[in-house]
C-alpha cells in the first residue's frame, strides 16, 4: 500500500468516525493508522472493565508540575488503540448545552451554532428509545438506558430532588439543568466504541486499510500540500502517499505534537528543536482547557457500595459469570450512574457545575486501591477560565509532550469549584444518602473558605475531558478553519476535540464524533 486517497491519523472518536464516513464512498480509499492495538479484549468490551486498563489501551501521560494544584502532576489518561478513549472511558453519552455551540459561533466557529451541530448529533446516534426532535436512531452509535443501576444512584437522585433538583430524563434534549441517570454508548451491554461504531466493528469495508501499532511521525508537504505521512512500524520507517489529503486525529496531545513536528507550530520552539517551520502558527499547542473536578469519597459499611473484600470479589465473580451469558448485571455499570448540572452563579448562562456520582471509592483515578466498600462524588467546573499549553518535550514522536493545563491558575475557578463542592455536600448529607452512614475521607468545614481552597488544591485533578489545542475559528491566528482545515497549507484537516475553541458543559466523547461526522462532510465538498 503506497498510496489511498485519505490518510487519517489516529483511531480514537473522531478518527473513526471520519474514516468510518469517508470510507462509504467505494471509490475512495481511505487508510487509518493507529498508535495502539485493536482494543477486542475483554478489558475493553465489558464495560465493568473499565478501571482495568493497561498500558496497552491507556497513554497514561502525566502533566508538568501544576502550581494550583500544590505542585503535583497532574494524571491524563487517554484512549490508545482502536476507538481510544472511547474504548476506555465511563461510556456516558452527553453533548453539552445549547449555549455552548452557540458560543462557538460567536466568538469565530461559523457554522457551529447548536442548530448547525445538532443534525450531526442525530445522524451519529442510535438511541434505544427512538428518534425525535433531539435524537436520532439510525446512527452508527448505540446509546442506551443503563439496565443495571445501583440503588445508591437512586439515592443519590432522591436526595438531590429532595433539595428541590428537578429529576432530567434526558440531558442531551431540551434542558441540561437538573439531575438524572446518565445515558450509555452501550450495546445490548457491551461497549460499543466508536471502533465498533464507525470501522464495522471488526470487518472493516475493503476500502478502508486500518494499521495498528504504527506510529507517525510527521505529514509530508509538497508545495504547500499534505501529500502524506511517515510513519514507523518496530523498527522501519515507512511512507505513504495521500493523493487527496491527510487527516489528523491523534487527539488534543497527538494533535498538536504531530504539527509541531511536521513544522507547523511556533516558530521559536519548534527550531529549538531542529525542526524546520513550514508554517509559523502560535496559536498549535495553546488553549488547552480541562475540566477541573473534586472527588468526595466515602466509606460504608458491608458490601452494598462496589469495593475490595472477600464478599466483594465473590460479587464481582458471580457479575462477570452473569455478564459472559446474557451481557446483564452489574458488570453494565459505568460505575458514574448518575449525576447532574447545576448553576452554582446565577448570572451564568448555562450551569456551570457537573456532578458524577460514583457507586466505589475511587482514589488517585483508580490507581490506588482503597480496602472496604464506599461511594464518591466528583464535582467539575465546566467552563474553567484556566487553560494551558502543549508542547514538544524532544523531537521524537515516541516521548509524550509536555502537558501543561495550568489546573487552577484563575482564581475564578477555585470559587466556582467551592460553589460545586458545597452543593455536592448538601446532597450527600440529605436523605436517603445520610441513610448509608458514609465516613467522609477527607472531611473539611465547608463554611472555611480557606481550608476548602487548600483541600481542593490538594486533591482535584482532571475529570479527563482535555480540549482546545489546536483551536477552529474565522480569525487569522486560529489553527484551523471552521471546516477544519488547517490554515497555511492545503489538504490537511483536524477531526478531533483539539479543535474545540471552548470547552462544552459536558463529557467531550459525543462532540469528538460529532467534530469527526463533520469533518467528514467538508473533506468530501473540498475534494469533491
Amino acid at each position: 500500500m503506497d498510496a489511498v486517497d485519505f490518510i487519517v491519523v489516529g483511531a480514537g472518536s473522531g478518527g473513526s468516525a471520519v474514516a468510518g464516513r469517508l470510507s462509504e464512498d467505494a471509490n475512495r480509499t481511505v487508510a487509518l493508522l493507529e498508535a495502539g492495538g485493536r482494543n477486542t479484549s475483554l478489558k475493553t468490551v465489558m464495560p465493568g472493565m473499565m478501571p482495568f486498563q493497561s498500558e496497552g489501551t491507556n497513554w497514561r501521560y502525566e502533566t508538568v508540575p501544576q502550581p494550583g494544584l500544590n505542585g503535583r502532576r497532574g494524571y491524563q489518561p487517554r484512549g490508545r488503540g482502536l476507538g481510544g478513549s472511547s474504548a476506555i472511558n465511563a461510556m456516558l453519552y452527553l453533548r453539552g448545552c445549547r449555549w455552548d455551540y452557540d458560543n462557538w459561533a460567536a466568538i469565530g466557529a461559523t457554522g457551529w451554532g447548536y442548530d448547525d451541530v445538532l443534525p450531526y448529533f442525530k445522524r451519529a446516534e442510535h438511541n434505544v428509545r427512538g428518534g425525535d426532535a433531539y435524537h436520532g436512531a439510525d446512527g452508527p452509535l448505540w446509546v442506551s438506558d443503563q439496565n443495571h443501576a445501583h440503588s445508591g444512584s437512586e439515592a443519590f437522585l432522591d436526595a438531590a430532588q429532595a433539595l428541590q433538583m428537578r429529576r432530567n430524563p434526558d440531558f442531551n434534549g431540551a434542558e441540561i439543568e437538573g439531575v438524572g441517570l446518565y445515558q450509555v454508548t452501550q450495546r445490548n451491554g457491551e461497549r460499543w466504541s466508536a471502533a465498533r461504531a464507525y470501522l464495522g466493528d471488526g470487518k472493516h469495508p475493503a476500502n478502508l486499510k486500518v494499521l495498528t501499532d504504527v506510529l507517525v511521525e510527521r505529514v509530508l508537504f509538497e508545495n504547500g500540500r499534505a501529500v502524506g505521512v511517515t510513519y514507523r512500524q518496530g523498527d522501519t520507517i515507512h511512507t505513504l502517499l495521500a493523493r487527496g489529503g491527510v487527516v489528523l486525529a491523534g487527539g488534543v496531545f497527538a494533535t498538536p505534537q504531530l504539527l509541531m513536528l511536521s513544522g507547523i507550530g511556533p516558530g521559536e520552539h519548534l527550531q529549538r528543536h531542529g525542526i524546520p517551520v513550514a508554517v509559523d502558527r502560535a496559536a498549535v499547542g495553546t488553549n488547552l482547557q480541562d475540566h477541573i473536578d473534586y472527588v468526595a469519597a466515602f466509606e460504608t459499611e458491608g458490601s452494598l457500595f462496589l469495593g475490595r473484600s472477600l464478599a466483594g470479589s465473590v460479587k464481582s465473580l458471580r457479575g462477570i459469570a452473569r455478564w459472559l451469558r446474557n451481557r446483564t448485571g452489574p458488570m453494565t455499570t459505568p460505575y458514574a450512574e448518575a449525576g447532574g448540572f447545576v448553576k452554582t452563579d446565577p448570572t451564568a448562562p448555562a450551569p456551570d457545575v457537573q456532578f458524577h456520582f460514583l457507586i466505589a471509592i475511587v482514589e488517585d483515578h483508580g490507581r490506588t486501591q482503597v480496602a472496604g466498600h464506599g461511594y464518591s462524588c466528583h464535582a467539575c467546573v465546566l467552563r474553567p477560565e484556566s487553560s494551558g499549553t502543549v508542547r514538544l518535550a524532544t523531537n521524537d514522536v515516541a516521548d509524550a509532550p509536555l502537558i501543561d493545563p495550568q489546573f487552577l491558575s484563575d482564581q475564578r475557578d477555585v470559587e466556582t469549584l467551592k460553589r460545586g463542592v458545597r452543593s455536592m455536600y448538601r446532597i450527600l448529607q440529605t436523605p436517603p444518602m445520610t441513610g448509608y452512614r458514609g465516613r467522609d475521607r477527607y472531611p473539611v468545614n465547608l463554611d472555611d473558605d480557606t481550608a476548602l481552597e487548600a483541600l481542593i488544591r490538594q486533591r482535584a485533578d482532571t475529570v479527563y475531558h482535555p480540549v482546545g489545542t489546536a483551536r477552529m475559528g474565522s480569525d487569522a491566528d486560529a489553527v484551523c478553519t471552521p471546516q477544519l482545515g488547517v490554515r497555511g497549507v492545503d489538504r490537511l484537516w483536524i477531526a478531533d476535540a483539539s479543535v474545540m475553541p471552548k470547552l462544552v458543559s459536558g463529557n467531550t466523547n459525543a462532540p469528538s464524533i460529532m467534530i469527526g461526522e463533520r469533518a467528514a462532510e467538508f473533506i468530501r465538498t473540498a475534494t469533491a
